[in-house]
């Protein structure tokens, strides 16, 4: 889905600009994909999983979700560099169209400075535009203080927990949470 690009205010005076991903972005979002996940736990790829992109396939995928009409992803760019990602993914089947998951991801130099809280509403907002959505789900590890918080604020309840879902590199187990917000 192709949405008008939107601009936004950090914590510290600066923009970050939302938009569509562009076959210009894959290189960066390559890079991305592999430098948040050695940075944070609490995303879902280990910097091991990462091999598995490539140019062709994150082409894919963007010309894919661009021409959706109820899948949206917006990467996040501050003064010409690529922090993050955000993606709003509407189930296909008609018993679970009315359910969207949402996804969000920064470079540890951007948390704090509001640009989740607002990628989060912008995806709230979208979600409320479409037809049939009336929930949306994000999955949470376990330890993500601040994310937790954050969709807490946002009207996010925990209602499942899937015990040790999570197995970090050192054999550390962490429970992986399901939050859902009824729109």
């Amino acid at each position: 889905m192709i949405i008008n690009d939107i601009v936004l205010m950090m914590k510290d005076g600066r923009r970050a600009l939302l938009r569509n991903p562009t076959e210009n972005d894959i290189g960066d979002t390559l890079d991305f994909l592999y430098k948040s996940a050695t940075e944070s736990n609490f995303v879902y790829r280990s910097p091991e999983d990462c091999v598995k992109y490539t140019r062709e396939r994150e082409k894919q995928l963007f010309e894919n979700i661009n021409a959706s009409t109820n899948n949206v992803m917006l990467v996040c760019i501050v003064e010409e560099k690529f922090v993050g990602t955000c993606q709003l993914v509407v189930k296909e089947k008609k018993k679970t169209r009315h359910r969207a998951n949402i996804a969000i991801a920064l470079l540890r130099d951007y948390w704090g400075l509001g640009i989740g809280s607002q990628m989060v509403d912008v995806m709230i907002h979208t979600a409320k535009q479409m037809e049939y959505v009336t929930q949306i789900e994000v999955k949470l590890i376990e330890g993500n203080c601040r994310g937790r918080a954050m969709y807490e604020k946002k009207g996010f309840r925990i209602i499942g927990v899937v015990p040790d879902g999570i197995c970090l590199d050192d054999g550390t187990l962490l429970n992986e949470y399901t939050m859902i917000l009824k729109l």
